[in-house]
């Protein structure tokens, strides 16, 4: 028969269970390094708890993006910069092959040369990152040109789609993050394949009669003029390229702005979860020490009463 606590034991027991649970809480801040591990560690704290860890996911996420954004645009800023390039090797052919020193058959080794850069526009236009192809738009898993020599611009009809991908600030607005390659390459006032298939065509189609034919200098002249209308061409599709590299490079700085401004925020984010959530170790074990020296005071008071031990009320 177990026979019933007076009041002064129970008391007892109930202010040994508040220090038992003072040494365990203590113990699991020291372990785990939190002080908030579970609901019933923070009651009055758990939304807040909550709310800031769900910032931080969020602010986690939106960094991870826009580092993977990041990578694409410093890509499509390095293959426009290339694409300048080949336009402006492009020109220095074309300067050369428009000169009346030139013949046929030296223009015609210039055309082949134009069409190689044709080739490399092409490959250029199809860059991709991550398995996508960065000028195709929105349908980024198709390739956005093909090569094509028979048809006036020398390549394909574009395969790709409008570009409308934008991406979020961690400030809360929304930018535009790439162009398509119809608007970068086959501008209506500008194209850059039709100025190079031109300049190719101009080059190759000399004249079709030989020297000292009466046609062949009429012949080898509109062969010129049509190489100086290419060269014109060229140029402005040159002025646009470096338009839509200086988008570009607009853009990468506002996507490092942007990067930079995210990963600040996370810092903050980490270091209020962290005030909310995390133990003072060296105020979890100075806790810890004074329950544990109170829990054997208790004890030690308990064992100098003179009165039975709680093995007297079991029976």
């Amino acid at each position: 028969m177990i026979r019933a606590l007076d009041s002064s034991s129970q008391r007892f027991l109930a202010d040994l269970e508040r220090i038992q649970q003072r040494v365990n809480r203590a113990q699991r801040q020291i372990s785990s390094g939190l002080r908030i591990a579970e609901a019933s560690d923070g009651p009055d704290q758990v939304g807040e708890l909550l709310a800031a860890k769900a910032r931080l996911d969020r602010g986690v996420e939106i960094r991870l993006t826009l580092a993977r954004v990041k990578a694409e645009v410093d890509t499509g800023e390095q293959a426009l910069q290339s694409a300048v390039r080949v336009l402006e090797r492009a020109l220095t052919l074309g300067v050369q092959g428009a000169n009346a020193t030139q013949t046929p058959a030296s223009r015609r080794t210039l055309g082949t040369e134009v069409q190689a850069l044709l080739e490399q526009m092409v490959a250029l236009a199809a860059t991709r990152v991550e398995g996508r192809y960065i000028f195709s738009g929105d349908a980024d898993q198709t390739a956005p040109y093909t090569l094509d020599l028979a048809v006036p611009n020398g390549v394909s009809a574009y395969a790709g789609a409008q570009a409308t991908r934008e991406i979020l600030h961690p400030a809360g607005a929304r930018f535009r993050i790439a162009r398509s390659g119809q608007e970068i390459f086959e501008d209506p006032a500008a194209g850059v394949f039709a100025a190079l298939n031109a300049l190719r065509t101009a080059l190759e189609n000399g004249p079709s009669v030989p020297p000292g034919d009466p046609d062949y200098q009429t012949q080898f002249d509109a062969q010129t003029a049509a190489i100086e209308q290419a060269l014109t061409d060229l140029r402005k599709a040159h002025e646009h390229l470096d338009v839509e590299l200086g988008f570009y490079g607009t853009l990468e700085n506002k996507v490092e702005e942007a990067l930079n401004f995210a990963q600040r925020l996370e810092i903050r984010e980490q270091n209020l979860l962290s005030a909310i959530r995390d133990a003072d170790v060296t105020e979890a074990a100075l806790a810890l020490s004074q329950a544990t020296t109170h829990q054997q005071a208790a004890l030690a008071a308990r064992a100098r009463m003179r009165r039975g031990s709680l093995f007297d009320y079991l029976g």
